[in-house]
């Protein structure tokens, strides 16, 4: 079990780069937040003139095509947040102001990495106040034809199993499973870099998507073998980033989870799909919090559904 009571980073931490969608450079701080504040955005640089503050919260995505989306477009969005809110999860910090200027989140090498190694190089800072669980307490489950996405209760900690089937003959099927830990995130999700089809370069362009993608940034796969010249990071390094992507999209619970999470042929779609069904009935959860001294914790159930009141004032 992760330490008992809630963190935050010990400075700021400044990255920048391109948006892999939007081709455009952006920079970010990522800056301590008291206890309670949990992850949010501060959105700069929008067209009215107007700073945004944006919760990383299910509730406030509004697109899941090729990448998670929280905020409106119209009014300040920031696109491509899943790998950073993956590191912050992997790493166990609960609270954080992210600042950034444009509409989309900088790839930097297509993977979690460089957040997680600004975030060590930072240092992570305990906050006197009891860390929260969203535990799960009953089986939910979407489905999309053959794709489906599911959280089940299980006794402690957060586990992850998740399963890709490509037709292509360079990803095909490939299955993971892992218990979550920052030890484990570091070693085998963070790293695990975001990869495309060749062949559907010139649709997602004319879509206006991938514009900033790159050897890189991006794992770009050929009809028969990977393109990169360094080759692949991992042996089932796709499987290994739609882990880190779910840990990404699963943060936007707005609490660590005390559960299970299954899915094949998911995507940030599933993710953020089955946390809706998640919290459209209280019976489904209850949030925990930590009691004791660290070698001596338990978790107090405090309620069912408080997830979604504790955001009720910041929403």
């Amino acid at each position: 079990m992760r330490t008992h009571k809630q963190t935050t980073l010990k400075g700021p931490a400044t990255l920048s780069g391109i948006g892999v969608h939007s081709g455009n450079p952006a920079e970010i701080t990522i800056r301590p937040a008291p206890a309670n504040h949990g992850i949010a955005f501060l959105r700069t640089g929008t067209t009215h003139g107007n700073d945004r503050l944006i919760k990383a919260h299910h509730a406030l995505v509004s697109a899941t095509e090729l990448c998670t989306v929280l905020g409106d477009v119209e009014t300040g969005a920031v696109a491509t947040v899943e790998h950073l809110m993956s590191a912050l999860y992997g790493l166990g910090v609960d609270n954080a102001l992210i600042e950034i200027d444009g509409p989309e989140m900088p790839i930097l090498d297509g993977s979690a990495l460089p957040f997680v190694q600004a975030i060590d190089q930072i240092g992570i800072a305990t906050c006197d106040t009891p860390r929260r669980w969203l535990k799960i307490l009953r089986h939910v489950r979407i489905e999309a034809g053959t794709s489906f996405a599911e959280l089940r209760p299980i006794d402690r900690g957060f586990r992850l199993d998740v399963e890709i089937d490509f037709e292509s003959p360079v990803i095909g099927r490939s299955r993971k499973a892992m218990d979550l830990s920052p030890a484990t995130y570091r070693r085998e999700i963070a790293g695990a870099r975001t990869f495309g089809m060749m062949r559907d370069v010139e649709r997602y362009w004319k879509a206006g998507f991938a514009l900033g993608a790159s050897l890189e940034n991006t794992v770009a796969v050929g009809e028969t073998a990977v393109v990169n010249p360094e080759g692949l990071r991992f042996q089932d390094e796709f499987v290994r980033h739609k882990i880190l992507d779910a840990i990404g999209d699963l943060a936007l619970a707005g609490l660590p989870i005390q559960g299970a999470y299954r899915s094949y042929c998911g995507g940030h779609r599933m993710n953020v799909g089955v946390l809706s069904a998640l919290f459209a009935d209280r019976a489904n959860y209850a949030v925990v919090e930590a009691q004791g001294s660290r070698r001596e914790t338990v978790l107090s159930e405090l309620g069912v559904g408080l997830g979604i009141a504790a955001f009720a004032g910041d929403l």
